[in-house]
C-alpha cells in the first residue's frame, strides 16, 4: 500500500519507493474502502469525519491493458461537510516510439464527454534541459568515479495550448532550476575548484592528524619558487629590480595557475597570498613546507623581507610581519602539524578574497551582504565549510553567466538567493536554486531543443469542483516502473526515428455523497 500526497510541483503523485506496487483489484479495493470508510451515510460504520484524512495514492502494477501506475482518491468538501469524493486514475504506457500520440481536439472532446464541460481551460508545461548530470574522474579521490550533479533546467507555463507539443510561446511564464556540484572538468571555475580541493585536503589533515600530501600540480620545486619569491621582494628593496619590471614569470604563472579565465586574476595579491600560490601547486613533501616557511621566517628576522599585507589578514604569519615591522618577533615552532596550520590560515584569508572580489567586482552583491562567510569568530574548520560555500555559489553563478548568459539583474538575484540559503544551511550541492527568468532569456536554448517534458492540462469547473485531465510525453516515467533512459523527446513528426519515450494519462473523476 502506498499513502503518498501528490506532490504541489508536478501533475503526477511523488514516488515514494518504500513499499511494492500492488495489484489492480487489490488498489481498487483499498481505494473502494478509502471511499466507504468516508462516506457520511454508512452510518453504521460510525467513524468521526471531523479528522480529515489526507489523500490516498496507491500505486499499482502495470499489468491491465491500460498500464495503470496509480489510483488516487481525495475528499471533497462543502464547508466543514463531506460532500463527496474525487477519484483519479493515471495510466503510463511506455518506452514507446513513433507518432503514436493523442490529438489535442480528442482530449478535450473525451474530456467535455465525461465532465459534461463546455467551458474549458487548457494549459501547457514543458521542461528544457541545458545540463545533464554526468560522471567524471575526481581530481580528489583517484581511479573513481564519481557523479556530479550538474543540472540546468527550463520550466515553461503557458496558457491557451494550441496543438500537442507545442513550443512555449513568448507568454510563457519560465522559471530556472540550478543543481551545480563542484569538480567537472567542464566548469568555468574548475581551477577554483582545486585550489579548494587543496585547502580542504589541509583542513582534514589537521582534524585527523595524518599527513597526506596530494599529488603537486606544479612542475617545479616549492622551495626554490619560494626563494626566487624572497629574492625578487629584497631585490626590489634594494633598488636592484623595479616593482613593475616583468620578469617574475614564474610568481605570474602560479598565481594565474590558481585561477581561471572567467575568475578573473585579482591585482591587489599581497606575499602571503604569492606564496600560497607558490607553494600549494607545488608542495610534494612536509620537509618541503617546512623549508618554505623556515626560509621566510629567517628572512623577516634578518630584516630581509620588508612587504606589505593586507590589514584584515588573519593568519599567525601574517602577526609575524606585522611584528617584523617593529623589529621584534615572537619565536615561532615548525614542529608537528604547525607548518599545516599556517598554510591552512593564508590559504583561507587569501580565498575568502578571491571569492568576495568576484561576487563584489562583477556588483552581484555588495561587502556588507557577505560578511558572515568573512568572519573570523568561527574556529579555521567553519571559516574553511564557508568558503566550500562560496565556492558553491561560484559554482552556480559563473557556470549561469558562461552558459546561459543571464544578464546582471537575474545574477544579482541568484546571487542574493544563494547568500540567503547559506547563511542559514549547511552546504549541500544537490539543493535546486529557482530564479524566474523572461522566456525570451533561454529562447535560443530551447527553439532547436526537444523538451524532457511535454505537459498539456484540461480542466473545467470551479473550486472543489474543479476537475482535470492531464496529457504528459516525458523521457521518464511518472513512477519506477520501467527503466528510464533520461534523453530528449522528438516532435511527432521526428518521433519515427524510433526514440523512446512515456505518455502519461491523467483522468478523474466525482462521486457525490447522497
Amino acid at each position: 500500500e502506498e499513502n503518498s500526497e501528490p506532490s504541489v510541483s508536478e501533475a503526477f503523485p511523488k514516488e515514494n519507493l518504500s513499499g511494492s506496487p500492488l495489484a489492480l483489484s487489490r488498489a481498487r479495493q483499498l481505494i473502494s474502502f478509502y471511499t466507504m470508510s468516508q462516506n457520511p451515510n454508512m452510518k453504521h460504520l460510525q467513524i468521526n469525519h471531523s479528522v480529515q484524512l489526507p489523500p490516498l495514492w496507491v500505486r499499482c502494477e502495470p499489468s491491465d491493458p491500460k498500464k495503470t501506475i496509480w489510483l488516487g482518491a481525495e475528499l471533497l468538501r462543502s464547508g466543514n461537510n463531506l460532500s463527496g469524493i474525487r477519484l483519479h486514475t493515471i495510466t503510463c504506457n511506455g518506452p514507446v516510439s513513433g507518432n503514436n500520440s493523442i490529438g489535442l481536439k480528442e482530449l478535450k472532446e473525451n474530456h467535455r464527454m465525461r465532465h459534461h464541460a463546455s467551458d474549458l481551460t487548457i494549459a501547457g508545461f514543458a521542461r528544457y534541459e541545458f545540463l545533464e548530470s554526468t560522471s567524471l574522474d575526481s581530481l580528489t579521490q583517484e581511479d573513481s568515479l564519481i557523479p556530479l550533479e550538474r543540472n540546468i533546467y527550463a520550466d515553461f507555463a503557458w496558457e491557451g495550448v494550441k496543438k500537442m507539443l507545442q513550443a512555449p510561446p513568448p507568454s510563457s511564464s519560465a522559471l530556472l532550476t540550478l543543481q551545480m556540484a563542484s569538480g567537472c572538468l567542464l566548469s568555468s571555475v574548475y581551477e577554483p575548484n582545486r585550489e579548494l580541493q587543496f585547502l580542504l585536503s589541509l583542513a582534514e589533515t589537521l582534524k585527523n592528524g595524518v599527513i597526506k600530501w596530494p599529488k603537486a600540480l606544479g612542475r617545479k620545486s616549492a622551495v626554490e619558487l619560494v626563494q626566487k619569491l624572497l629574492k625578487d621582494l629584497k631585490d626590489e628593496v634594494d633598488g636592484l629590480k623595479s616593482p613593475n619590471e616583468d620578469d617574475t614569470e614564474d610568481n605570474t604563472a602560479a598565481v594565474i595557475g590558481s585561477m581561471k579565465t572567467l575568475f578573473s586574476q585579482r591585482g591587489d595579491l599581497d606575499f602571503l597570498e604569492l606564496l600560497w600560490c607558490n607553494i600549494w601547486r607545488n608542495v610534494a613533501l612536509h620537509e618541503e613546507l617546512v623549508e618554505c616557511f623556515s626560509l621566510v621566517i629567517r628572512a623577516l628576522q634578518h630584516g630581509e623581507l620588508q612587504t606589505w599585507i593586507h590589514q584584515e589578514s588573519n593568519s599567525l604569519l601574517s602577526k609575524l610581519i606585522k611584528q617584523s615591522y617593529h623589529g621584534k618577533m615572537e619565536t615561532v615552532s615548525l614542529d608537528g602539524d604547525s607548518p599545516v596550520q599556517m598554510l591552512l590560515e593564508i590559504g583561507v584569508d587569501k580565498m575568502k578574497r578571491d571569492y568576495i572580489s568576484y561576487f563584489v567586482g562583477k556588483e552581484f552583491a555588495i561587502r556588507t551582504h557577505l560578511d558572515y562567510f568573512m568572519s573570523t569568530s568561527v574556529d579555521l574548520q567553519e571559516q574553511v565549510h564557508r568558503i566550500q560555500k562560496l565556492h558553491h555559489m561560484l559554482e552556480i553563478v559563473d557556470n549561469c553567466l558562461d552558459l546561459i548568459k543571464l544578464e546582471h539583474e537575474n545574477l544579482i538575484f541568484l546571487t542574493q538567493s544563494c547568500i540567503n540559503y547559506y547563511k542559514e544551511n549547511p552546504l549541500n550541492e544537490k539543493h535546486p536554486f529557482q530564479l524566474p527568468v523572461k522566456t525570451s532569456l533561454v529562447k535560443e536554448f530551447y527553439q532547436n531543443a526537444h523538451p524532457q517534458i511535454w505537459r498539456v492540462e484540461i480542466s473545467s469547473g470551479q473550486g472543489p469542483k474543479r476537475v482535470k485531465t492531464i496529457w504528459q510525453l516525458s523521457s521518464t516515467p511518472p513512477a519506477e516502473h520501467e527503466p528510464a533512459n533520461g534523453d530528449s523527446l522528438d516532435d511527432t513528426e521526428i518521433c519515427g526515428n524510433k526514440q523512446k519515450h512515456f505518455i502519461t494519462l491523467s483522468e478523474c473523476s466525482q462521486v457525490d455523497f447522497i
